[in-house]
C-alpha cells in the first residue's frame, strides 16, 4: 500500500519479534493491522506514513496484513480493524481502533516519542530571505557570519554587497564585489555592479514618483524619461528602464549627445550576453539602428 523506507516497513510473523519487539527496545514502533477489503485501512495508511515520515525516524511504522498474518492477529487478539499499537521496550503501551484523525494520532504518540529538532537553516537561505523582507541589517549579520568561515563564498558576498548597496555604502559594495573571483554566479555579479552604478547616478535626481508625475503631465519629457530609467536601473527594474531608453532613443537619438544609446550598450555590457534581456533589447537596438 505505500513504499517502505528504513523506518515505514511490512511486519511478518517470521521477523515480528525482531522488526517490532525488539527494534521497540530502541526506538517506539507503531504497528498498523490491516488489511486489503479494509477501506478505513486504506484511508488510514498514508496519515500513519506522513506522521512517521516527520519524525525522521526517531519513530518506526510497521505494517501487519492481517490476511496474510494470521498467527500475529491471534497472538495480539485483534478483533477489528483497522487496529494500531505502540510498542515501546517491548511492550504495547498505547493504540487505538477505528479511523482517527491525525491530531489524536500524534496526541497519542507525543509522550512516547520525541519530535527532532527542525533542521537548521541554511544561512545563505536564510539571509536571502531576510533580505527579501527587507531587513537588510539582520541579513548582513548573517552573511557576516557565513563569510568569516567562508570569506570566498561568491553568492555570499554578492549579496552582502547588496546589503551595503542597500545603506548606501557603495564604495565599500564595489570593494566586496570586485573580491568575487567565481564565475559561478556572473548574472547576479553583474546585477549587482549595475545596481551600484545606476544608485551612484540616481542619487543625485529627482526620485520616482516626481519623474512619474512629469510623465504624466507631458509624456515626451527626454529628460523625465532618461532620468526615470536610471531611477529604474538603480532599483534593478530592468525591463521598464531599457524600454524607456529605447524608446528614447528612437524618439529623440541626439538627446544628451546619444545618452540613450550609451546607457542602454552599458547595460548590455554589465548584464552580460547571456541575459535574456540584453538578447531582447539588442536585437530591437539593431532594428531601430538600421
Amino acid at each position: 500500500m505505500t513504499q517502505d523506507t528504513p523506518y515505514i516497513f511490512d511486519a511478518t510473523t517470521a521477523d515480528f519479534d525482531q522488526s517490532v519487539i525488539a527494534n521497540s527496545f530502541h526506538k517506539p514502533v507503531l504497528v498498523d493491522f490491516w488489511a486489503e477489503w479494509c477501506a478505513p485501512c486504506k484511508a488510514l495508511m498514508p496519515m500513519l506514513q506522513g506522521i512517521a515520515e516527520s519524525y525522521q525516524g526517531e519513530l518506526l511504522l510497521a505494517k501487519v496484513n492481517c490476511d496474510a498474518e494470521q498467527d500475529i492477529v491471534a497472538r495480539f487478539g485483534i478483533r477489528s480493524l483497522p487496529t494500531v499499537v505502540l510498542f515501546k521496550d517491548g511492550q504495547p503501551v498505547d493504540g487505538f481502533a477505528g479511523a482517527q484523525p491525525e491530531s489524536a494520532v500524534r496526541a497519542l504518540l507525543e509522550p512516547h516519542v520525541q519530535m527532532p529538532p527542525p533542521a537548521a537553516a541554511d544561512p545563505f537561505e536564510q539571509a536571502q530571505a531576510l533580505f527579501d523582507e527587507g531587513r537588510f541589517a539582520d541579513a548582513e549579520a548573517v552573511l557576516k557570519v557565513l563569510l568569516g568561515e567562508d570569506n570566498t563564498n561568491a553568492k555570499a558576498l554578492i549579496l552582502y554587497a547588496r546589503c551595503l548597496t542597500e545603506r548606501g555604502e557603495l564604495g565599500e559594495a564595489q570593494t566586496v564585489l570586485d573580491a568575487v573571483k567565481s564565475d559561478e554566479h556572473k548574472a547576479a555579479l553583474a546585477g549587482a555592479k549595475a545596481q551600484i552604478q545606476f544608485l551612484g547616478l540616481a542619487k543625485d535626481l529627482p526620485d520616482a514618483a516626481d519623474l512619474k508625475a512629469r510623465l504624466a503631465k507631458d509624456p515626451q519629457d527626454d529628460e523625465a524619461t532618461y532620468q526615470l530609467a536610471i531611477q529604474q536601473l538603480a532599483r534593478q527594474q530592468y525591463e521598464p528602464a531599457l524600454d524607456a531608453l529605447l524608446k528614447l532613443f528612437v524618439r529623440n537619438r541626439s538627446y544628451s549627445e546619444g545618452l540613450p544609446h550609451k546607457t542602454l550598450l552599458q547595460v548590455f555590457e554589465l548584464l552580460g550576453n547571456d541575459h535574456p534581456l540584453v538578447t531582447t533589447y539588442r536585437r530591437k537596438l539593431f532594428a531601430a539602428l538600421y
